[in-house]
C-alpha cells in the first residue's frame, strides 16, 4: 500500500489529555488515584445555561445553521468583548467553531503556507505546535525562564524573526504557567509584530480568570494595527464550565472571518445548535458564575502554591491567572522515587502516578524541562490530598 500522509504521521497525541485518559482508566479499574491533568472546571455548568439549552430543543432549534454560527450567538461574543474588554466587532467578525482548539486550527488553516514559521512562546500549550505542523508550518520556540516568570521579551521575539516567520501565537494568561503579560509587556511585543509585519492569534481564553485584582489587556486594545492583524481566540469552556459543549469563537478582520467560513464550511460545519443556543444565554445571561469560580480558583491558588513551596526539594512561582501552577522539580533530577531513576519530568510523572497514585502532566510537552503541571481546577478536599501524597513521595 502506498505511504500515510508524512504531516499526519508525525502529529503526537495531546499529552494532556493522555495523562486524564490513563487517570480515568484507573480510576475505572479501582485505583485510588488523584487526577491533576487535565484543564477542566470541576464545576457543574450553571443552571440557566442548561436551561436555555432544554429551551432550544423544545423550541426546535435542532437543525443546521449559519457555518460561522448563529447571528444571535455571534452577537452575544461582539457584545461581550465590547462589555469585557472595551474591543468593538461586528457580527461579521466572529467566527463560532468546535471549541477554542478548533478555531485555533482554522485561524492556522487561514494563514499559514507550507513552510512559514509560527513563533511561539515556551512553555506553551501543546496543541499550538502540533497545529502549525498539521497546516504544513514550522513552529519556532521562544523559551521563556522561570527567572523572567516564563514571558518572553521583545528581544527574544526579534531575535527569532526570519523572512520565512508569518505570524505570532501568544497566550495571555498561560496555559501552562498561568502568567499575565502586562499592557506594557504586550506593547512591546506587538510593536514587534507591527515592525515585521506579523500576523498575531491571541488566545485569551483564560482572560475572566486572573487574581490579585490584575488587570487583563486584550491584545486587540492596543491600537487598530494591531486589531487589523489579529485574530482573537476564546471561548465558553472554561469561564462558564461547558468544556463538553464545544463552543469556541473568534475575532477578527472581516476579511479573515470570510475566510475561516469557508474553511468551515466544507469540513466540519457550525458546532451543535444546542450548544450554540446555550452559550447564547452564557453571554448575556447573568455573570455571577464566574465571580464565584474566580474567587475559589484564587483561594485554592494560594493554598496549592503555599504548600509546594513548603515542601523540601519542591518549588513554584505564584500563577496571575488560569488555574494551573508549575512544579520545578530540579531538585529530583537524579534521585531515585519508588522504584525509577529520575532523569527527567516524565520520569518524575510517572513515577508519581505509579507510587503516589497522583497523575500530573509532565512540562516535557509543554516546551520546558525539569517541571510538572498540576491543574486546581479540582475541589479542596482533592488538592489536600493529591498535595498529601506529593509531599510523602518526594521525602521518602
Amino acid at each position: 500500500m502506498k505511504e500515510l500522509s508524512k504531516i499526519a504521521l508525525n502529529i503526537q497525541p495531546s499529552a494532556t489529555l493522555a495523562v486524564d485518559s490513563l487517570f480515568k482508566q484507573m480510576k475505572e479499574e479501582g485505583h485510588d488515584v488523584v487526577g491533576f491533568g487535565a484543564g477542566e472546571p470541576d464545576f457543574n455548568t450553571p443552571d440557566n445555561i442548561n436551561e436555555a439549552a432544554y429551551e432550544a430543543i423544545k423550541n426546535g432549534h435542532t437543525r443546521y445553521t449559519n457555518t460561522s454560527g448563529v447571528p444571535e450567538l455571534r452577537s452575544a461574543v461582539a457584545n461581550r468583548l465590547k462589555s469585557d474588554c472595551g474591543i468593538d466587532y461586528k457580527t461579521n467578525q466572529i467566527v463560532v467553531a468546535s471549541g477554542a482548539k478548533h478555531n485555533i486550527y482554522v485561524a492556522l488553516r487561514a494563514l499559514v503556507n507550507i513552510g512559514d514559521e509560527i513563533i511561539v512562546p515556551a512553555p506553551y500549550w501543546v496543541t499550538y505546535t502540533e497545529s502549525i505542523r498539521m497546516v504544513g508550518g514550522i513552529p519556532v520556540i521562544v523559551s521563556a525562564s522561570e527567572a523572567d516568570n516564563f514571558k518572553i521579551t521583545k528581544s527574544q521575539l526579534e531575535e527569532a524573526i526570519t523572512e520565512k516567520t508569518k505570524l505570532f501565537i501568544i497566550n495571555n494568561p498561560s496555559n501552562p504557567t498561568g502568567m499575565l503579560y502586562s499592557e506594557d509587556e504586550l506593547r512591546e511585543l506587538v510593536d514587534v509584530c507591527i515592525k515585521h509585519d506579523l500576523y498575531i492569534i491571541a488566545d485569551e481564553i483564560y482572560y475572566n480568570l486572573v487574581y490579585d485584582n490584575k488587570k487583563f489587556t486584550s491584545v486587540a486594545e492596543l491600537g487598530k494595527d494591531v486589531k487589523e492583524r489579529t485574530i482573537l481566540i476564546n471561548g465558553v469552556s472554561k469561564t462558564y464550565a461547558m468544556t463538553g459543549w464545544r463552543i469556541g469563537y473568534s475575532a477578527s478582520s472581516a476579511k479573515l472571518a470570510e475566510i475561516m467560513g469557508n474553511y468551515l464550511s466544507h469540513s466540519t460545519s457550525a458546532p451543535s445548535t444546542i450548544s450554540q443556543y446555550a452559550a447564547i444565554e452564557a453571554l448575556n445571561g447573568s455573570q455571577e458564575s464566574i465571580t464565584t469560580m474566580r474567587t475559589e480558583f484564587e483561594r485554592r491558588r494560594n493554598y496549592i502554591v503555599e504548600r509546594i513551596n513548603a515542601i523540601d526539594g519542591l518549588s513554584c512561582r505564584k500563577p496571575d491567572g488560569a488555574f494551573y501552577v508549575m512544579i520545578n522539580i530540579e531538585k529530583q533530577i537524579g534521585r531515585t522515587l519508588g522504584d525509577r531513576l529520575i532523569n527527567n519530568s516524565d520520569d518524575f510523572s510517572l513515577a508519581f502516578l505509579e507510587n503516589g497514585l497522583v497523575a500530573t502532566v509532565s512540562c516535557t510537552s509543554f516546551g520546558c524541562e525539569n517541571f510538572v503541571r498540576l491543574t486546581y481546577a479540582s475541589s479542596m478536599e482533592t488538592i489536600k490530598e493529591g498535595i498529601d501524597r506529593l509531599e510523602r513521595f518526594v521525602m521518602k
